[in-house]
This record gives C-alpha cells, structure tokens and sequence, in this order.
C-alpha cells in the first residue's frame, strides 16, 4: 500500500477554507477548554521554569486566537466585495475592482474604527507618532557640534 500526503495529493480535493472552518468548528470549544484549564494551571503553579512555559503556551493560543480572527475578517470583507460586485453585474454595470492600496486603505479605517469603539485610538496613535519619530532621527545624518 501506497503511503500519501493528502496536503499534495488530489483524490483529497480542492482546499477551502469556508468548508474547513465549518467542518471542524467543534475544535474552537475544545481549544476555548484547553486556554481555560491553561490558565487555571499558570494560576497554581509555583515553579518558575514551569510558569514560564505555561506563559510562552497561552501566549502562543491568544496569538493563534487573534490571526484566525483575522484571518476570518479578512474572509469575510471579501465576500462582502464579491457579493457588491454580483449586485452591480445584475443592475448591468460594469464590474469594479478595488487595487491593493485601496483594500488597505480600507482595512486601515476598520481598524482606527474599531480602536475608537474600544477606546484605544490615542494610545495607539501616540505609540505610533513615538515609532515614526525614532525613525525619522535614524534617518537624519548625524549632526555635527560646531
């Protein structure tokens, strides 16, 4: 019998990730239980070595957490766009593509939006006039003292 990678091989069938997210959507509860009990452990634990694993692990599941987010907000802006353009094919005008710049510019405003609804617009804008500052000194030849 012939071993085979399904990631490669085509009887395995065209990848879709829509598909994917609501065939193994039971997995979200089970990682939500394992971030729990994780955290009750870090709570308990006294060892410092362990703690620190502990750490480096729910660290690691809240970023894992926070990409599929937004990864699934991404998704779901596309399919926003798409169905926008199905709408405008129907009506009989002529479909219109967003560039690249213009879907960033896009994704930029959903962003301050959203950091506005939380309340954490100004501190990010501070920390982000403080990074544009200390690049601008990089950039600067270094002044010399007549």
């Amino acid at each position: 019998q012939v071993h085979r990678d399904p990631r490669f091989d085509d009887l395995s069938g065209e990848y879709k990730p829509e598909i994917f997210m609501k065939t193994y959507s039971f997995l979200e509860g089970i990682k939500k239980q394992e971030k729990e009990m994780v955290q009750k452990q870090l709570k308990k634990c006294r060892d410092v070595e362990q703690k620190e694993k502990l750490q480096q692990l729910l660290n690691r599941m809240t970023q894992q957490e926070q990409a599929q987010d937004k990864q699934q907000k991404l998704r779901e802006r596309e399919l926003s766009l798409k169905r926008q353009q199905r709408e405008l094919a129907k009506q009989g005008k002529k479909p219109f593509f967003l560039k690249k710049s213009e879907k960033r510019k896009l994704e930029l405003a959903e962003k301050y939006a959203e950091l506005k609804r939380s309340g954490k617009l100004e501190s990010f804008l501070t920390k982000k006039r403080k990074r544009n500052a200390i690049k601008d000194k990089r950039r600067l030849p270094p002044q010399k003292n007549l």
